[in-house]
């Protein structure tokens, strides 16, 4: 370790955590990890900590995008325009708010799984389980905004395009959050 960064809280830190002994920048291709740790010399408690974190700074963004899409879809029916619909777009809408309550509620899955299984010692299940739910919410949200978008552009334009254009945006959605993702991490990911 070079001397301009010798005992900076960021090194104290790493030090601590590693028992007293801090990887050299680089050194960790040659390198064997310590017992118990992996590549990046975390334990499974350790790494399990950092996803949780990760887990719920992406939950957040997820959580405030459907709760909000959430909250005005549940509105509508309180709307004279809603009482006008034809009952395709009513059935529309209630499989929308349904899609909405599931998305909902599978994103807010971990913070309850986290509170209830929290100081039992199964972080690293609790964290592979959470992120199931995540990953399930961040599905039907995918499917809640769909319906959302469909049922908007049917009211407002009775255009035959419109599933069209629905379909386009649906592709859209689908190589932003799983396509593109997917082949970065096929391309880039260590060891391929």
């Amino acid at each position: 370790m070079d001397e301009r960064h010798a005992g900076t809280p960021e090194n104290e830190t790493k030090e601590a955590r590693h028992g007293g002994h801090t990887p050299e920048p680089g050194s960790g291709k040659g390198a064997e990890p310590a017992a118990g740790a992996d590549r990046r010399g975390e334990t499974e408690e350790e790494r399990a900590d950092r996803r949780w974190q990760e887990l719920l700074q992406e939950i957040r963004v997820a959580q405030t995008g459907v709760q909000i899409l959430l909250g005005f879809l549940l509105t509508v029916v309180f709307t004279p325009l809603f009482h006008d619909l034809e009952q395709t777009d009513k059935t529309i809408y209630l499989v929308t708010v349904v899609l909405g309550s599931l998305s909902t509620g599978a994103l807010i899955g971990p913070v309850s799984f986290h509170r209830i299984v929290s100081g039992r010692r199964v972080k690293p299940q609790a964290v592979a389980w959470a992120s199931r739910l995540t990953f399930t919410g961040i599905l039907l949200l995918l499917a809640t905004l769909t319906a959302a978008l469909f049922l908007i552009l049917r009211v407002a334009t009775h255009d035959p395009y419109v599933p069209w254009l629905v379909s386009g945006v649906l592709a859209w959605y689908l190589l932003c959050w799983f396509a593109l993702p997917l082949w970065v991490r096929t391309r880039y990911a260590e060891g391929s």
